[in-house]
This record gives C-alpha cells, structure tokens and sequence, in this order.
C-alpha cells in the first residue's frame, strides 16, 4: 500500500496503544471479564466468547436485560463495577468508555493481568476466519446485520458481532461454523478509532462524515482514522463504498490510488452497482440494480431487483453494499436477492413499538443529522398522506454543538418535532451548549419541550389515525416509544 494511506499520525487513547498490537489467540485468553459487559459491543464480544467455550465473568453500573441474557448463556455477571470483580482473571477487556480511574482497571493493572481493548478482544474472536467488516458514520449496523442474515440465508453459517439485536435473531452476536474459510461479519465501530483491529478481506464503508470530535477533535482526523482502516485491510482485501457520499468517494480515489481493489455502489452513473428507480409501498421497498465491474480476472455483470421488507432507499443502498459482498463471497445474484428478502431490520432502526388509536409509533437510533434526515425521510414515506410527530433527544453536547443548524433542518421534515434536552452520556455541559440552538435556529415546526412527559402530551392530544410518531435518538429517549402507545391506548379507550 502507498505511503500516503500507511503512515499516519492518529492519537489513540491509553488502552489502543499500540495501534497495531499482535493479535491473542482466544485460548490464550484464559478467563475474561467484561468491564461494562451490558454495552452492545460489549456483549457481543461476551456471548461470541461465551459460545466458544470460554470462562466469562464482567460488570456493570445497572441492571438489564443484556446483563440477564448473558448470566443465561453462563456468565457470571456483578453490578456494580467494583474491585473485587477482577479477583480471578486472566484477561480484563474495556471499551474506551471505561476511564482509567475505573476501580476493575486499576485493579487489573496492579495485578498484572492482561487488559485488551473490545476491539482487540473482537479480533481474537474471528481469529483466522475471513472477516466482512462494515464501518461508516451511519448504517453500519443495519449493513453488518443485512450481510449476517443473507450470508446465514445462503447457508454459508457465518460468525457476526453487530450493534443491535437482529428482528427474527434475538441476538446481536453468533458464533457460527468458526472454520478458518468461513466468514465473520463484523460493525467496524469508528468511534474511537478502534476499527482499525481487524484485518478485512472485504471492508464495506457506507460513508465518511465528521462525527464523534469528541474523540477525534477534527474532521480531518476522521478522515485520517479511516485511511488507516484501508490500511488495515487483507493484502488481498476489496474495498466497497458508496460513491453517492464525497468522503466515501474520496476515500475510493485513495484506495485505488494504493493498488486497493475497489467496488463502488450508489445512485450515481459513476457507480460499478447502480441503485436505480424505487418504489415504495408501506414498509416494502424495491429497486431495480445493475452492476459491472472487475475483480481479479473475473467480470461481474447483469441486472436485477431488490426487494425488502423495511422502507427508506438508504436501506436499498445498505442492501445494494450487501448484494456485493455475497458476489465476492462466490454466490449467484438471485440466490443473494433472495437471501436479502428475509431481512426485517434491527432493533431502534425505524422499529415498530405499537399502534394505538390508529397511530402507529416508531423508534429510531438516529443521533447524527444525515442520520435524522434519513430516518424522518422515511417515516414521511409512511406517513403518506398522513401528519408526522418526532421526539428528538440530542446527544452529546459537543455533536449539539457542531451540528445545531443541520439538526433543525432535518427535523423540519417532520410536521411537528419536539426537542428535548441533550443526553449528556459521556460528557460534562459546554457553556451556551443546549437543545434551543436547535429549537432557535428559524424552523417553526421544530419546537423545544422541558420534559419527554411533556413531548407525550402534547402529541397524544394532537395525533389522528394514520399518523406517524417517531423517537428519535441515542440516549434514553427510547423508553418514551411504549409510553406513547400507552397514553394513546387510553385515550382510545
């Protein structure tokens, strides 16, 4: 590879460095614990391990249902985070979440045992198993989780690590055949440059936008994390990504540019797989795609339709990424077709939670602005003819902060968006940083609210049959999904 993609300077926090460190073997893990084992990266990993017989323990700060599925499968699992967790371990695993004052990992590193990044603990999972790694600022998980259940529908019985349960699956993560020749599906998490672990075969990037400057501190050193992705690639690796995005597009440019086998998609002309016209019905959306280009010595060509069963064309773009990799997997285009109408979604992504009094409510993860724009195109979609109400909860102050202005322009979308105060998560308040520099910025139907209780309210008193609800957001804003059902079902009654 060139030397503009290989040597780069990214800062990495304490627990990554080196950034390129010898991959362990899962056997020579011995017993691992989990500090925040509920995450859903976390328990991923945990259930992966759990199902190769491997001795788990870990922790976290509440109680949930994560942490229950977990002491199912056999781990054993304490709350809170404390000391004494760590008492008989031989490998601590933490996720950049996990600070270096957290009492498991002083303890950890005062007894010498052995402490290795979630990534790093995901890679020794695959071990030599060809992996499928799916990054991107958005649609990773749904991407990851369309190649799972088609590369499971073609019988291949893949390995996944994904970011949300998958409808039909009740699981985020599988361990399948584990064969050296069989493949892992694994969501390329970007967010603290921690993607670039895993070694691809097939590397699929839906896009590259500005996110996470919390981590990162600048645009230019996302870009930089993701050149270091390519970089991390199989010798023999394939690149896949959407031309459609300019930072995707780029990054294409500079893979070619490196000698990196490269297959675009999108709706551009440009594009080696191109999505062409959509329809949409309800929840069924269907595209017409056709594809050629070259890999090695063989040509791929022909033309088909795709057809799943959740709406929104940044799905049949996700689904379009999907149709590749089961081409480079060695599949027949309509045996992949078909493979990909089995998919139904994943949890927190335009999902379901109930109908009441003709209204139908919507959860959505969405916490970036192409992200709401996206998902709130999709509930108009849905809601034709029809008014659509949104919930918004931001995340993050410094994400509130940078992107105020294209939050208020997606959520304009919606004939009536209520605003709720940022979800803090992981950071301290900013000075002048609050939700009214959404709610301020010049939109009349997007509005501020002090409380979701509020939001609720003013939503049941307002929604007819056929109406769309949608939550929307990264933090606790998606208990409110049965809350709204709730309030609905007694107004009918």
């Amino acid at each position: 590879m060139s030397t503009s993609i290989m040597n780069l300077d990214l800062d990495m926090p304490e627990v990554l460095n080196p950034p390129f460190a010898q991959r362990p073997r899962l056997q020579e893990l011995g017993r691992v614990h989990f500090a925040g084992i509920g995450g859903a990266g976390m328990s991923a990993i945990a259930r992966l391990m759990l199902e190769a017989g491997v001795t788990v323990s870990g922790s976290d700060q509440r109680e949930s249902a994560a942490l229950d599925a977990l002491r199912d499968m056999g781990a054993t699992v304490n709350v809170p985070q404390q000391a004494q967790n760590v008492a008989d371990i031989d490998t601590l695993v933490v996720s950049t979440a996990i600070k270096t004052d957290n009492p498991e990992l002083i303890a950890a590193r005062e007894a010498g045992v052995r402490v290795l990044h979630r990534s790093e603990a995901l890679a020794a999972t695959m071990g030599y198993m060809r992996a499928i790694a799916v990054a991107g600022t958005h649609g990773k998980t749904t991407t990851s989780s369309m190649v799972s259940i088609m590369m499971d529908a073609l019988g291949a019985r893949p390995s996944f690590a994904v970011g949300s349960e998958i409808a039909g699956y009740n699981t985020n993560a599988r361990l399948g055949s584990g064969n050296p020749d069989s493949w892992f599906v694994a969501e390329a998490d970007e967010s603290d440059g921690s993607f670039v672990r895993y070694r691809p075969h097939v590397a699929v990037v839906t896009n590259v936008e500005p996110d996470h400057l919390d981590f990162y501190g600048s645009a230019e050193k996302v870009f930089e994390a993701f050149n270091r992705f390519l970089a991390s690639m199989a010798d023999d690796g394939v690149l896949v990504t959407c031309v459609d995005d300019a930072g995707a597009a780029d990054l294409a440019n500079r893979a070619r540019e490196a000698g990196i086998d490269v297959v675009t998609y999108g709706e551009s002309e440009t594009a080696d797989v191109q999505l062409l016209s959509t329809t949409s019905e309800g929840i069924v959306c269907a595209s017409n795609i056709r594809w050629d280009f070259e890999l090695g010595k063989q040509h791929y060509s022909g033309a088909t339709t795709l057809t799943l069963n959740i709406p929104g064309v940044h799905n049949q773009l996700n689904a379009t990424a999907s149709f590749i990799c089961g081409l480079i997997a060695g599949y027949q285009p309509q045996a992949i077709v078909e493979a990909l109408s089995t998919f139904t979604g994943t949890d927190r992504r335009f999902t379901l939670r109930g109908v009441a009094a003709g209204v139908s409510v919507f959860d959505d993860y969405a916490h970036h602005p192409t992200e709401v724009q996206r998902a709130l195109e999709t509930g108009r979609t849905v809601a034709t003819g029809h008014n659509l109400y949104v919930m918004f909860q931001p995340h993050l102050f410094s994400r509130t902060q940078k992107f105020a202005g294209e939050f208020a322009q997606a959520l304009a979308l919606a004939d009536r968006a209520y605003v709720l105060d940022i979800y803090p998560a992981r950071e301290l308040p900013i000075e002048g940083v609050s939700s009214h520099l959404i709610t301020d910025a010049g939109y009349s139907e997007v509005k501020y609210v002090a409380s979701a209780d509020e939001a609720v309210e003013l939503i049941v008193s307002q929604a007819n049959p056929g109406d769309i609800v949608m939550t929307v957001g990264a933090g606790d804003i998606t208990a409110y999904g049965a809350e709204l059902v709730k309030a609905l079902t007694e107004r009918e009654g």
